[in-house]
């Protein structure tokens, strides 16, 4: 895929949630809590990023397990009473935990609408009642948190090497080479 592939996926998830807003709101949360971490793969894959993919696989997996953990340790009962596992929002922390790999990573530029798109799940988490202000402010606190402490930005294997050099009659200078 390439970027004008990507920019149509993210371009279709910030236009789908105003058009799902009225229609399963929830749903479409379900949907979209996992937009930032497959669009942060699928910039790994297009960078040829395999630090980058193993970085994001190991902080979606440290995320997801503390934030179960904490369901579990919490029990904190949902607003519309269908369980008692609501802090922290599972699908918020996933949400953000994929957007801030992705501004860490790779910049502000993709970034933003990574966290537009995380934004939405945790309004349509308290809209739809699973969910509310504080349990998602826990996920996006838990899932930011925890990407940034995975996550090294991108910068692509350049070698520059310096060293001295003598040119003749007594000419000194410096010879630089730069490999990309």
């Amino acid at each position: 895929m390439d970027m004008k592939g990507l920019l149509f996926l993210l371009a279709m998830c910030l236009v789908t949630p105003l058009y799902c807003q009225n229609i399963h709101v929830e749903r479409s949360t379900d949907v979209f809590s996992v937009v930032p971490s497959v669009t942060g793969l699928c910039l790994a894959v297009v960078n040829k990023d395999k630090k980058g993919a193993i970085e994001l696989a190991l902080s979606t997996a440290t995320t997801l397990a503390a934030n179960y953990s904490l369901e579990a340790i919490i029990k904190k009962k949902r607003p519309d009473g269908s369980g008692n596992h609501a802090f922290p929002s599972t699908h918020t922390a996933l949400a953000f935990d994929g957007a801030s790999f992705i501004i860490r990573r790779y910049g502000w530029k993709w970034g933003i609408p990574a966290y537009v798109v995380s934004s939405y799940v945790a309004w349509g988490r308290t809209y739809s009642k699973k969910h509310d202000w504080w349990d998602v402010l826990g996920g996006a606190a838990l899932g930011t948190g925890v990407a940034l402490i995975y996550t090294r930005p991108f910068t692509r294997n350049v070698e520059l090497s310096i060293a001295p050099a003598l040119l003749g009659n007594d000419a000194k200078g410096i010879c630089a080479n730069i490999k990309f």
